[in-house]
């Protein structure tokens, strides 16, 4: 729970500093990109915090894969769900592709941290 809370800080923090630029530079619809583009990172950072929490490892070898699924499952899920939401035409591509980034990299810490405990 603390891991999940966390994540939302920063996603939330990440949308604070970046919605005024987002909008000034990719207008109206950029705002929209970013917070959906925020989401698909948010939701894969959730799903691989999730699958370090469930999968049992006792021994090292045991955590070491652990934490490659969560990072190969978070991968999938962010490049499959940002394949859908750019190639659906509905929301603006750049914006919203930066942002799957951006907020991707602020959680890589939060996730690796789960990871090593």
């Amino acid at each position: 729970m603390r891991f999940l809370s966390l994540a939302v800080a920063i996603v939330l923090a990440l949308c604070a500093v970046g919605w005024l630029p987002t909008r000034r530079l990719a207008g109206a619809g950029g705002a929209g990109a970013m917070a959906v583009g925020c989401a698909i990172s948010l939701l894969s950072a959730a799903l691989a915090g999730w699958l370090l929490i469930v999968v049992d490892a006792e021994t090292p070898e045991a955590r070491m894969r652990r934490g490659f699924l969560a990072m190969v499952v978070r991968l999938a899920v962010v490049v499959a769900l940002g394949a859908a939401a750019a190639l659906s035409g509905e929301i603006a591509r750049q914006p919203l592709l930066f942002w799957i980034g951006a907020a991707y990299l602020a959680l890589l810490p939060l996730e690796v941290k789960l990871a090593i405990l």
